[in-house]
């Protein structure tokens, strides 16, 4: 009961997370500029003065350096904003492991003070200052990306004062207790603040994510894509938001100064052509030197026929694109896929993608199951990501799910959803597209977002599995539940009593660099037969370092390093599985049976 209280209260502060809106919009005054305006207006004023050279080299007192008095004072008001109904004191909580102390703490009159405290991985100084009621206003935590975020604690100055926060900006503001245990980041909740000064204890504290220093981020944070886009289309995507059997949904790429797109398709070998629209979302990654706009464009095929090949192309107001196929769903009961650990846009990945591709054409579709990325908000990590697949995705959909680093920082994943076309019921109050469930012949898929608050998701799973009609059950998702190093404890408690209940074949993970199949399990022990029990499989897409890993008594097969494509055959009521390494070597297979 007790686990359950935690989970519950973590999936809270999940949450909260997704509604904050860390500096997205104006402040309390439109008249005043917000951080958000007055970065993005540098950023693209840098654009038109300096070369990609010199804005790669900034430095963090060039790029203090580069805002008049005006800006500064933004930058150092209003950034995080509350008001106060009694005089407080403002304790502004910053890591020491910051090289740069913010610039406005001491210009505003804050003094450091002897007190500190810490969590597990850093500790903090706590620097001071007395405000009257009223408002209080405080700056950005620098120019460079330091991923622990200043903390904020306030109490009254009169012991006996009873203190009200309010106007949050930004909105949907948290307010916790300062006592050691409390967590202040919503993206990393087991991060607790250790050894609380007493003079702190029981005043109010403001938490944060750790990727909010990502606004004001200029000291290394310019990037270029090797990969910009052009009125060409390029990074050609299938997958499915609907029936494999009858539709296709089709994505690509254009620059921005591409306007409209069409698909246009026919059975293969026919002469009536048909045409789709597409739909465009102006992507934007500030801090892309050479690339910062793109357009990325959704056509969604529909009323196809199943077991049909199709030829397609693409049709911009710029240019046309090579002719691609698909084929449909067919009616049988026979079929393979291929999935993949973390692929973080290694070439190695790109690599044993290609080798998968040419030893096997009959997979149907492929998967990965999270961390496609180093950095969700990274679009030439993406660019990178997608160079590698080309010639394969315009082929054959991916189904993937979403990783910790495609859902970066509590920053979110707006970047993952739009490169992908998923099915949108998923559920309440789980972001559409996340957490998602499609059948393919007569296996149904799970595709579940581990970094989403777990049991908000439980009900949904078990009403998808309640209802199935399919023969066989495969679950995917970033982080496993049993493993080495980090169990996940809240996935035990909350999906594998359901995946026991409806036995679920097969769950696929990643997250932890290496490979594991265990023995089947149910109810957290290891049972006689697959046929009672379930295979939890984790594994890795990119090359992984030789490490000892400890124990796990429920394993049937663990390899400490390695770099792994898993080919799938369902035939029936048989499922053949292999993992195979980067050399072509087989490393791991079985059969299952109905």
């Amino acid at each position: 009961m007790e686990i359950m209280k935690k989970l519950k209260l973590k999936s809270c502060l999940v949450m909260l997370a997704g509604l904050l809106i860390w500096g997205g919009c104006a402040g309390p005054n439109p008249e005043i500029p917000s951080v958000a305006e007055v970065i993005d207006a540098k950023v693209t004023e840098l654009y038109q003065t300096k070369s990609e050279e010199e804005l790669a080299a900034i430095t963090y007192e060039q790029a203090f350096q580069l805002f008049n008095e005006q800006e500064l004072q933004v930058l150092s008001s209003k950034y995080w904003m509350f008001d106060v109904n009694v005089p407080v004191v403002v304790s502004v909580l910053r890591s020491v492991k910051q090289k740069v102390v913010p610039f406005w703490l001491e210009e505003q009159g804050f003094q450091k003070t002897a007190m500190k405290l810490k969590n597990e991985i850093t500790g903090y100084e706590v620097w001071q200052k007395n405000f009257d009621a009223g408002h209080v206003g405080l700056g950005i935590n620098g120019f460079e990306n330091f991923g622990m975020h200043y903390l904020v604690s306030v109490g009254p100055q009169n012991p006996a004062d009873e203190l009200e926060l309010s106007n949050f900006f930004p909105k949907h503001q948290y307010v916790g207790t300062m006592a050691d245990g409390a967590f202040t980041y919503h993206d990393w909740t087991e991060l607790v603040l250790e050894e609380v000064p007493e003079a702190l204890q029981g005043q109010k504290l403001l938490t944060t994510i750790r990727g909010r220093g990502t606004e004001s981020h200029f000291v290394g944070a310019f990037r270029a894509t090797e990969h910009p886009s052009s009125a060409k289309p390029d990074q050609l995507l299938l997958s499915w938001s609907n029936d494999p059997a009858t539709t296709m949904d089709i994505q690509w790429r254009t620059a921005n100064s591409v306007q409209t797109g069409q698909v246009e398709y026919r059975e293969k070998g026919g002469d009536e052509v048909k045409t789709v629209d597409a739909t465009s979302f102006l992507m934007e990654d500030l801090m892309l030197m050479n690339d910062r706009y793109c357009h990325r464009f959704t056509a969604q095929l529909r009323n196809l026929k199943p077991g049909t090949t199709y030829e397609y192309r693409l049709a911009t107001d710029a240019a046309w694109s090579p002719e691609n196929a698909f084929t449909t769903q067919a009616k049988d009961d026979s079929f393979s896929f291929i999935w993949f650990g973390d692929t973080h846009f290694s070439k190695e990945w790109g690599k044993l993608l290609n080798v998968a591709f040419e030893k096997h054409p009959d997979a149907a579709f492929y998967s990965i199951v999270g961390d496609l990325v180093s950095d969700g908000l990274h679009r030439d990590q993406w660019d990178a990501l997608w160079s590698y697949t080309d010639g394969i995705m315009s082929q054959r959909p991916m189904m993937s799910t979403l990783g910790n680093h495609d859902n970066r920082s509590g920053l979110g994943a707006w970047m993952y959803r739009e490169m992908f076309s998923y099915p949108e019921e998923g559920p309440s109050g789980i972001i559409p597209e996340h957490t998602y469930a499609f059948q393919y012949k007569n296996t149904l898929f799970l595709m579940l977002d581990a970094t989403s608050p777990v049991e908000l998701q439980t009900e949904w799973i078990e009403q998808q599995l309640k209802n199935t009609t399919a023969s066989w059950k495969i679950a995917m998702f970033h982080f496993p539940p049993y493993n080495w190093e980090e169990p996940y404890y809240d996935i035990q408690e909350a999906w594998v009593p359901v995946f026991d209940q409806y036995h679920v074949d097969l769950v696929f993970g990643g997250h932890i660099h290496y490979y594991m199949r265990s023995k089947p399990m149910k109810q957290g022990e290891v049972v006689s037969s697959y046929k009672d029990g379930t295979a939890y499989i984790i594994s890795i897409g990119i090359p992984s370092r030789t490490r000892d890993i400890g124990e796990e008594p429920y394993a049937a097969v663990q390899k400490s390093r390695g770099q792994f494509y898993q080919y799938l055959k369902i035939d029936g009521d048989v499922l053949s599985y292999q993992a195979i390494d980067s050399e072509g070597q087989l490393a791991d297979e079985f059969k299952l049976k109905k």
